[in-house]
């Protein structure tokens, strides 16, 4: 079984972001780390490609070449990687995103793919979505548990409410939540083997992509402005001369929650 996870490599969120002044998007220069919420995708994957012959491919999009997350993943089990770096990629949004991680997927030919169910430095939550339609494939998100029984993936899909049963055909997208596993830790045997996997570099051009087609040229949103949240003002404070009650609800009629 070729199981693909889609890992995201973010700015280490231990170390204050910083915004481009003039595209107002987040500078991603330096050392990039995984994206926590991927380690559970990763974990998951390992989970279900266990037997002889299975594997882990990593497939992810960064700038200037940058690995270090994804030989985090590879140092937890992963067999290999692909990264799309091109210059070109700079401003790409959700779905200029899926574009590329479609057509990297596709040279994996998988037969499942799992990816988290948003970053934690876009909060979208749309990228896999796009991704399962570009690809032609069924989508199943917020994965609490995940198995395969044959060609068919049984997912327990997180609801308000409880648990979903959902059952899908091979191929398919899964987008798995924090509670699907527990992520291992890179052990230093699977730190100094992953120096040595497979870590497949391409640019557009490799994956059949115009630059027309990505980055900020093919974006559908734009970030036109920053402003810092409103600063939180003091609160009313109410002494109660008897009236305290009445003054509870007319103050709840005026925001309207009663």
């Amino acid at each position: 079984m070729n199981v693909v996870v889609c890992v995201k490599q973010i700015p280490d969120p231990a170390v204050p972001g910083s915004l481009d002044p003039t595209t107002h998007n987040l500078v991603r220069t330096g050392k990039l780390i995984m994206d926590d919420s991927d380690s559970y995708g990763v974990e998951m994957a390992l989970q279900l490609a266990s037997g002889e012959g299975d594997e882990v491919t990593l497939v992810s999009m960064a700038p200037n070449g940058e690995v270090s997350g994804l030989r985090t993943a590879l140092a937890m089990g992963a067999s290999k990687a692909i990264l799309v770096s091109d210059d070109a990629l700079r401003g790409s949004d959700a779905l200029s995103t899926a574009k590329v991680l479609s057509a990297a997927v596709r040279r994996a030919d998988p037969d499942l793919v799992i990816a988290a169910t948003e970053s934690t430095d876009g909060y979208t939550g749309t990228m896999p979505v796009q991704l399962a339609e570009l690809l032609g494939l069924p989508s199943v998100t917020f994965a609490k548990a995940v198995s395969v029984d044959g060609s068919t993936v049984k997912v327990q899909r997180q609801t308000e409410a409880g648990y979903d049963e959902v059952e899908v055909p091979l191929p398919a997208v899964v987008t798995v939540t924090a509670g699907v596993v527990e992520p291992r830790y890179p052990s230093f045997k699977g730190i100094m083997a992953a120096k040595s996997k497979p870590v497949d570099v391409l640019g557009i051009a490799d994956l059949g992509l115009e630059p027309s087609q990505v980055g900020a040229s093919g974006a559908r949103q734009e970030v036109v402005d920053v402003a810092d949240a409103e600063a939180r003002s003091a609160g009313e404070i109410v002494v109660d001369e008897g009236d305290g009650a009445d003054r509870i609800v007319a103050f709840l009629e005026q925001i309207k929650v009663i």
